[in-house]
């Protein structure tokens, strides 16, 4: 495992997960929460109900962490100690700021949903209407203060394991795939699947 600097690999990271977690402190304690959020540029984009005191909280300036993680791996050693797994881990912390223009929350709305359902917002599904738009709180945190961390390749078990030749080691690989889109059931029958969906 070692610490990452290259900001196209921090991109890519976050670029590749859908959930983030946010964590923060409210007067009731520590609290972090699984929500989607979208990128664009050195932005990452948060929203949800203007109701959610978490995010209000957020909004009034309170510290915050962003992580995401995508799993590539489980790492068997020779030694339960040596365990250990493959992973791509990025971590952003600072402040999230209200996006308060309209075309501005408009556009983070789009970079957060596209992230999410690529083509959903231009023609896949009807967009947000003003009621909505006013129930919706947007954030944007800047990636300035972010971390990456990876680790990759076979466990890295003591010469003395290895030499006793005792167990099995190695990498059990982690992919996560799509698998076959459910309609809902209250479509019309025979409404073809759309590319956007069957294609990911």
């Amino acid at each position: 495992m070692r610490a990452r600097t290259a900001r196209a690999e921090l991109h890519d990271i976050l670029d590749a997960g859908l959930i983030c977690h946010l964590g923060l402190t409210t007067d009731s304690g520590p609290l972090v929460l699984p929500t989607c959020y979208g990128r664009d540029g050195d932005t990452l984009y948060l929203h949800g109900s203007t109701g959610a005191a978490s995010l209000r909280t957020l909004a009034g300036g309170a510290p915050a962490c962003v992580t995401v993680t995508h799993l590539d791996g489980i790492v068997y050693a020779r030694s339960v100690f040596h365990h250990s797994a493959n992973y791509r881990s990025a971590v952003i912390q600072g402040t999230a700021v209200p996006v308060l223009d309209d075309a501005g929350r408009r556009h983070a709305l789009r970079v957060v949903t596209e992230q999410l359902a690529p083509g959903s917002w231009d023609g896949g599904a009807r967009l947000p209407t003003e009621r909505e738009m006013a129930a919706t709180l947007v954030l944007a945190m800047d990636l300035g203060e972010a971390s990456v961390k990876v680790r990759t390749g076979p466990p890295g078990d003591d010469e003395d394991d290895v030499a006793a030749d005792e167990h099995w080691a190695g990498v059990l690989p982690l992919k996560q795939t799509w698998g076959s889109p459910e309609p809902c059931p209250l479509l019309p029958a025979g409404r073809p699947i759309p590319e956007r969906v069957s294609g990911r």
